[in-house]
């Protein structure tokens, strides 16, 4: 019988996805099966840090179960598995939701020229946005630099509805190497694939939308979806998300939850925009904003990193992010920005060093994401905050985390401390035993980095 072949990536998944839809409508119209493929690509998986690793093979086991058991996981390299696929299978065509990240980009490429050899068309039919990277310019034909017209443009442009899922897809019966197993994590790691990633959503539309205006910055409460790493996956396209807002607006939920939770939807396809016209925005700063010899280099550097990755700064915020990120595999989004501008501001450490930590140990770690948003606070970025934004940890703590449960709950060396005096325990007397004194006055090192700023003016 001939066959079709559904290429998944970041997209697992069955509702709302368009490359699955044109598949399943593909093979019906030549009597075909639907060879559902994943490739567990050898270059990805030994980059990857491992809670996302782990995270990957649970999303996996799910989506296997919901394709009756027949998903077919390959390991190898993309641009040799999947053209030996096509071929072993007498398929016609490859769908593929189009990916613009720079390393998929040329995987596809090369994938697309071997296929054409034996005669394969790869098809791709959306992506992991609601409006594909590259497609919104403004009215001089440029990529946008700056969000808020950006926001605009994107809003204004649209997105189409979420498309059915298949009532019934005839899926082929392939030989599978099957879903590995998770390599070992400390790490509490969220409930992976589609159905997850449902609940979690109607949970917050229910319960956490209204306040998302008010509560978002707050890491001691619940107060975000924590919807980024179902995204990431594609348990879930934020196409979904977009349509459900619209009918929660219309159902009377409040306009500013709404128009806030998408505007964050929108600063996600911003940035992946930008990967996009800028793919060596990965690891170049777009923009110069000290000189290079305001880097810290040496065993100094080192130290203060690794008591920085450690969270054992002794600034009690950024102590407990760090211990979040390790204890969860995820960080609440205020504090990442907090802790990014400790690293390179008060560490002065690039930020590239800070993002590759991130990626090692985020469940959501996606490269246009992770690295755009930490060149927004190192203020090297498109649209990023001014260098000279720098984030003072006390003030960040007592105003978001007033009455330090944040910290407690991930410092338990200062569990003992009550109130806000929590975020300055060298203040306590006697110190919190077993607590770090700071490893650098904050004032001290925002006058180094303002002088370096200045320099780079000069």
């Amino acid at each position: 019988m001939p066959t079709t072949v559904m290429w998944f990536r970041r997209d697992l998944r069955l509702a709302d996805n368009p490359a699955l839809a044109a598949a399943v409508e593909a093979a019906r119209a030549d009597g075909a099966e639907v060879v559902g493929l994943y490739v567990l690509d050898d270059a990805l998986w030994r980059s990857a840090g491992a809670n996302r690793l782990a995270y990957l093979v649970e999303s996996l086991a799910a989506l296997d179960a919901a394709c009756g058991g027949r998903l077919v996981v390959r390991r190898g390299d993309a641009r040799t598995v999947v053209p030996a696929v096509a071929r072993s299978v007498g398929a016609a065509a490859v769908h593929v939701a189009a990916s613009h990240e720079p390393y998929g980009r040329r995987r596809d490429a090369d994938v697309e020229r071997a296929l054409a050899d034996d005669g394969v068309a790869l098809v791709r039919t959306g992506s992991a946005y609601a409006v594909s990277p590259g497609r919104l310019l403004t009215n001089a034909g440029t990529p946008f630099q700056v969000f808020t017209p950006f926001r605009g443009a994107w809003l204004a442009h649209g997105w189409r509805a979420p498309a059915a899922r298949p009532r019934e897809i005839p899926w082929a019966a392939v030989p599978s190497d099957g879903v590995p197993t998770p390599p070992p994590v400390t790490a509490r790691l969220p409930r992976a694939g589609e159905a997850a990633a449902r609940r979690r959503w109607h949970r917050f539309l229910a319960d956490g939308l209204a306040a998302y205006p008010e509560h978002r910055d707050r890491p001691d409460l619940t107060g975000t979806s924590a919807m980024s790493v179902h995204l990431r996956w594609g348990e879930v396209h934020p196409r979904t998300l977009l349509a459900d807002l619209a009918a929660a607006a219309a159902g009377g939920a409040p306009g500013d939850a709404v128009a806030t939770f998408r505007s964050e939807l929108a600063w996600r396809e911003f940035h992946a925009d930008v990967l996009h016209h800028h793919p060596d925005a990965r690891t170049r700063s777009l923009r110069t904003v000290v000189p290079d010899d305001a880097w810290a280099t040496g065993a100094a550097a080192d130290a203060a990193f690794e008591a920085w990755a450690a969270g054992r700064t002794g600034y009690p915020v950024v102590d407990a992010g760090m211990r979040q990120l390790l204890g969860l595999g995820w960080m609440h989004n205020r504090v990442r920005m907090v802790t990014a501008s400790f690293l390179v501001k008060d560490l002065h450490v690039p930020w590239q060093r800070g993002a590759a930590h991130f990626m090692a140990h985020l469940v959501d770690g996606d490269v246009s994401q992770n690295q755009l948003n930490w060149q927004w606070v190192a203020g090297s970025g498109r649209d990023a905050a001014p260098f000279f934004r720098i984030f003072n940890p006390v003030t960040q703590g007592t105003k978001f985390d007033p009455d330090g449960d944040y910290v407690r709950t991930w410092v338990p060396e200062l569990r003992g401390v009550e109130g806000a005096r929590v975020h300055q325990p060298w203040r306590l007397d006697p110190p919190p035993a077993g607590y770090p004194a700071p490893i650098v006055d904050h004032a001290v090192e925002r006058r180094v980095a303002l002088d370096n700023f200045e320099r780079a003016r000069r």
